[in-house]
């Protein structure tokens, strides 16, 4: 159960976005990035708030909607400011509070019920061996059917000029590429398109997924950069010289292992800019790349 606030947007197919805020410091930049990829697809936002109700505690004595109503309060003014960021956009935007037992299930039953094409999540770096990305964000990734957009938040710019796009073959290029343009296209940014290689051998090849990518840019501003080392080493280096860095998930090549495997975490906790890390739902295939 939960509660809706916001603009009522038409529910007749138009894409969907799902974005879920908590923290209220990043709110309002993870649904900017939000309304970016839902205006390139001529979509829609829908803001995800969760209220916890453990299963046992006294509140799960309280109907959710009387914990909504009662002790809601902090968690709407979280969704408001998020929602009045869209204020003029052109972007159709929503929000509902959810009561579950736990933020992971709240926010996968927020996008089963709204049928999102995608979720955005944001990522904080956490002390904790035993997660990879932080325990909500690790069964949303690896649990969620749709796209899945994991965001870390770096310094605040004043705007973006320069997304850095790491580019590799797999499921998920398309939607990395997809994600860089969106952001792109919102701000007058260029692309710079990013191949890691182990030597010169690899030259030829690069050069050819650079360009096959820079075909999917269109009306896009893209350079091409070929740079040789390890794959995080030159992704963190050159993200220095760019405001954001969007990752897409592969079983092999850029991004070897799990997606929320260690080239990801380790670019997202070294690098001082935003990093978005892509993963495209694919059912079957999700569980078997993403299990942790």
């Amino acid at each position: 159960m939960g509660a809706d606030y916001g603009e009522r947007v038409d529910r007749s197919g138009r894409y969907r976005i799902a974005v879920a805020v908590g923290n209220p410091d990043h709110a309002e930049q993870l649904t900017r990035t939000a309304m970016d990829v839902a205006r390139e697809r001529d979509g829609e936002v829908f803001v995800v708030g969760v209220l916890v109700k453990p299963q046992e505690s006294p509140f799960a004595l309280f109907t959710d909607e009387v914990v909504t109503r009662k002790f809601g309060g902090e968690r709407r003014a979280v969704l408001d400011r998020a929602m009045e960021v869209a204020a003029g956009s052109g972007v159709p935007v929503s929000g509902r509070l959810f009561v579950a037992d736990s933020v992971a299930r709240g926010v996968l039953h927020a996008v089963e019920v709204t049928n999102c094409d995608c979720l955005l999540v944001g990522w904080q770096e956490r002390n904790r061996e035993s997660a990879v990305l932080g325990t909500n964000v690790d069964a949303l990734v690896r649990r969620a059917s749709c796209d899945v957009l994991v965001e870390k938040i770096g310094a605040v710019a004043d705007g973006v000029e320069a997304v850095l796009l790491p580019v590799a073959e797999g499921a998920h290029a398309d939607l990395a590429a997809s994600v860089a343009r969106a952001i792109a296209v919102a701000n007058d940014a260029r692309v710079d398109l990013l191949r890691v290689v182990a030597g010169d051998h690899e030259g030829a090849e690069a050069r050819g997924l650079l360009s096959r990518t820079a075909d999917q840019l269109s009306d896009v501003e893209v350079e091409t950069v070929v740079r040789e080392g390890g794959v995080a080493d030159a992704i963190v280096a050159e993200s220095e010289r760019r405001d954001v860095t969007v990752l897409g998930a592969t079983r092999t090549g850029l991004v070897r292992r799990q997606f929320v495997g260690s080239i990801p975490q380790e670019v997202g906790r070294r690098a001082d800019g935003t990093v978005i890390m892509a993963r495209k739902g694919d059912g079957s295939l999700v569980s078997r790349v993403f299990r942790l």
